[in-house]
């Protein structure tokens, strides 16, 4: 049995590309000290170089994903060190080149300039985000394409009657760095007024509320003001539930994703899945996922006139067909084989006497 750290092995990504059972266990997320929340899994502690070390009999590959958010520099050369005393291959999918959630590129830049030289094997999603890392560290990338983010039932369930005016959607989520729908909303709106589509513009209520980490009510009322628009649909609301996202999902066809950097989105690949249009920013490599609308937009930079052509074009784009379930079945499956095959590939032999099932505490 191939023990798998996962690092977070709680996530819906990892979850649809981890095929566990046969000769792959992968391990639960070790509970942080001071967790406050059911299933939390973050900050990671086998980011803990002393806990890892503490740990490190019991697994056979470490694989990070996300979480190192917080991790200085210093202390990934601790945990890589941990690693290579032991033996212990990393592998490492480069999901963000630049992280969505900090304006600042320099911190992530020098966590990766840890990471990608250190790693057994390295793998990302696009073929762009590949030939990034080739030209930045000079490492081959094995490209895995995203799965699937909705589950498969509901893929195959998914109604595809149009709507009586089209809905072009922007969701302003709880304002996170990259997000900036104010620059966008005027151009979306006169864009999907010129064809006859409504506009509809969620914001997450932690947005106004002065507790919450994303409190900011001016930007937050400046995006409440178009409302007043007689084709603007403004809704404030609580982060969406899975089953909510589904849901708004089926209610809209053209999602517009006013990312100012950016790398990869799972939101993109959820709209894909419940037959939405995405319209993305031509920067990062979103536009490598899968063929979709692009449009002008960047640090300090716009085009109007790119995302009004942008949002006719969704508009006019055809969503995946019915037998796209079947895709994204046998594409995750595919997906899991080869994940499968690079732990195999890379895993020591398993140390006699392990227990099936163990799970770090």
């Amino acid at each position: 049995m191939i023990a798998v750290a996962s690092i977070p092995a709680a996530h819906p990504y990892v979850a649809a590309v981890v095929a566990t059972g046969d000769d792959i266990l992968l391990l639960d997320d070790p509970r942080p000290l001071e967790a406050t929340t059911p299933g939390q899994w973050w900050p990671p502690r086998l980011l803990e170089p002393d806990y890892l070390r503490a740990h490190i009999d019991d697994i056979d590959v470490v694989h990070l994903h996300f979480g190192f958010d917080a991790a200085t520099p210093d202390r990934l050369a601790d945990v890589v060190s941990v690693l290579r005393e032991s033996s212990t291959p990393l592998v490492l999918t480069v999901h963000d080149l630049h992280n969505p959630h900090f304006a600042e590129l320099d911190m992530h830049r020098s966590q990766l300039d840890v990471l990608v030289p250190a790693a057994a094997a390295v793998i990302t999603l696009t073929d762009r985000a590949a030939r990034e890392i080739e030209r930045l560290w000079g490492r081959s990338a094995m490209v895995i394409p995203h799965p699937h983010v909705a589950p498969l039932d509901v893929i195959a369930a998914r109604d595809t009657t149009a709507h009586e005016r089209a809905v072009v959607a922007v969701h302003a989520k709880s304002l996170r760095a990259n997000l900036d729908p104010e620059a966008v909303m005027s151009t979306v709106v006169a864009a999907a007024s010129a064809r006859d589509a409504v506009v509809r513009l969620d914001i997450d209520d932690d947005v106004f509320d002065h507790t919450s980490h994303w409190y900011a009510p001016e930007r937050g009322e400046r995006l409440l003001a178009f409302r007043d628009h007689p084709d603007v649909d403004v809704r404030v609301h609580r982060r969406f539930t899975d089953a909510e996202l589904w849901q708004y999902l089926s209610e809209i066809d053209v999602s517009v994703l006013p990312y100012r950097f950016g790398t990869h989105s799972g939101w993109m690949e959820a709209c894909r899945d419940l037959g939405v249009v995405p319209v993305v920013p031509d920067i990062g490599h979103f536009a490598d996922q899968f063929p979709c609308p692009t449009f002008v937009f960047g640090p300090g930079l716009f085009d109007p006139a790119s995302l009004d052509a942008a949002v006719g074009e969704a508009l006019r784009t055809e969503p995946t067909g019915p037998d796209f379930a079947d895709y994204r079945r046998h594409q995750q499956s595919a997906i899991a084989a080869e994940h499968a095959a690079l732990y195999r590939a890379l895993s020591a032999p398993v140390a006699s006497g392990r227990a099936d099932g163990a799970v770090l505490v």
